[in-house]
């Protein structure tokens, strides 16, 4: 059984879709952040400074020192946006899988390894001036496939590291049209992305009063380079009374290939709190994004700058090891964020705000649960001639728990 459960996470992972995403900020960059933490982590804001015995921790890999159990989680997530500029409004919806992950305890050393649909691209807008229609579309995305180690020092201090194998490609295709002209036009950009990365972490606790400790952790992402295969094409294309393109004419266009910068990451976070019971956190994170650009091509009036995330979160636990009450045994989470994304349009900066609250519910044995979550946020705004992105998320995850190298003394 627990072969046939390997396997399955196996293909699960290699037959994982691109994750989607329905915002035309994801055109900047390398798209939107699809992974912001596991659901339970999500439910509280984001924060990854909480980690105990049974959850995984796949934002710092220290985080992942206390599992006891062998423990698997996978997270899927919808969202339902409500895009407006000063003008006009539009509603979109997407769903997607956010990440697929094992972790094995092993004495002191802790092993995990998954994959994360780590940013998403996916657009579709258009731009009339005069009498030319130009409809730009987007899609893809770049994924990482991680193996986190985790070592616990002392009871109290523990280090890991993650290596990570980010891949992925971006699809940009600007279509236009003019009134008065037979033929249209067509550029297509592709850049195929590969690189390694690297995320170093550490994690201490120790308490405080009887019944309180306190958490802290810092994790830091070394800047890297990673390899921008790039690719474009531009076509002449006779548009059908159907709709359909009919292309006459298609060259290939000499790009060179690129390498492109990921941004360095640095991930400081407090927190006290009574174990079993409750907890209360806070988290900063600064990213180096004004180093990014874009792939293949120059844009006007943008420019990147670094990044920085302010979250707060916490959880309840009535009485977790109650035998009369189920609902005493209820995790409740909620969580505040506030994000600089590092995107400047027009010279504004583009923010991003969401409030979040969640359960985890109990199943089965071991302490495996399912973990629900909502957020209610906004990024964007619609002065300058910009967007403005309100948005619903929804968000489980399944988080089971195992044991595979316990002695049987009886068969």
């Amino acid at each position: 059984m627990r072969i046939i459960i390997g396997v399955f996470l196996l293909i699960s992972t290699l037959t994982m879709a691109q994750s989607g995403t329905s915002s035309p900020y994801s055109f900047y960059g390398i798209g939107s952040l699809n992974f912001k933490g596991t659901v339970e982590n999500r439910a509280m804001g984001g924060i990854s400074v909480f980690s105990d015995s049974i959850h995984l921790n796949i934002q710092n890999p220290a985080g992942l020192a206390d599992l006891e159990l062998i423990s698997y989680g996978i997270g899927i997530s919808h969202k339902e946006t409500t895009q407006k500029t000063q003008t006009q409004q539009q509603s979109q919806s997407t769903s997607s899988f956010d990440y697929l992950a094992l972790g094995i305890p092993m004495g002191k050393l802790v092993g995990s390894f998954g994959l994360i649909p780590y940013t998403s691209v996916g657009y579709d807008t258009q731009n009339v001036v005069a009498d030319v229609t130009t409809r730009y579309t987007g899609q893809g995305g770049l994924n990482k496939a991680f193996l986190t180690f985790a070592y616990r020092l002392t009871p109290n201090l523990s280090f890991g590291i993650d290596t990570n194998y980010n891949f992925g490609n971006i699809e940009n295709t600007a279509f236009s049209e003019q009134a008065d002209l037979e033929l249209a036009s067509r550029e297509e950009n592709r850049s195929d992305l590969l690189g390694f990365s690297f995320n170093f972490g550490a994690r201490y606790k120790a308490k405080v009063f009887r019944d309180l400790q306190i958490q802290t952790s810092a994790a830091y992402t070394p800047e890297t380079n990673f390899k921008s295969e790039n690719a474009r094409q531009r076509a002449s294309i006779f548009v059908l009374p159907s709709g359909t393109q009919v292309v006459r004419e298609e060259i290939e266009v000499a790009v060179e290939d690129t390498d492109f910068t990921f941004p360095s990451q640095l991930t400081l976070g407090a927190g006290i709190g009574k174990p079993k019971t409750w907890f209360v956190g806070l988290e900063y994170v600064n990213q180096k994004t004004s180093n990014l650009t874009n792939r293949t091509f120059e844009l006007e009036n943008i420019t990147f700058t670094d990044a920085s995330k302010y979250k707060i979160g916490g959880f309840y636990i009535p009485k977790y090891n109650s035998l009369t009450s189920y609902y005493k045994r209820i995790v409740y989470r909620a969580g505040i964020r506030f994000e600089e994304t590092g995107i400047n349009l027009n010279g504004q900066n583009i923010n991003e705000f969401g409030i979040s609250f969640g359960v985890g519910l109990p199943v089965g044995r071991l302490f495996s649960n399912v973990n629900v979550g909502f957020e209610i946020g906004k990024r964007g705004t619609t002065d300058f001639g910009l967007i403005q992105e309100n948005f619903i998320n929804t968000f489980i995850s399944m988080s089971f728990n195992d044991r595979w190298f316990d002695k049987r003394y009886l068969d």
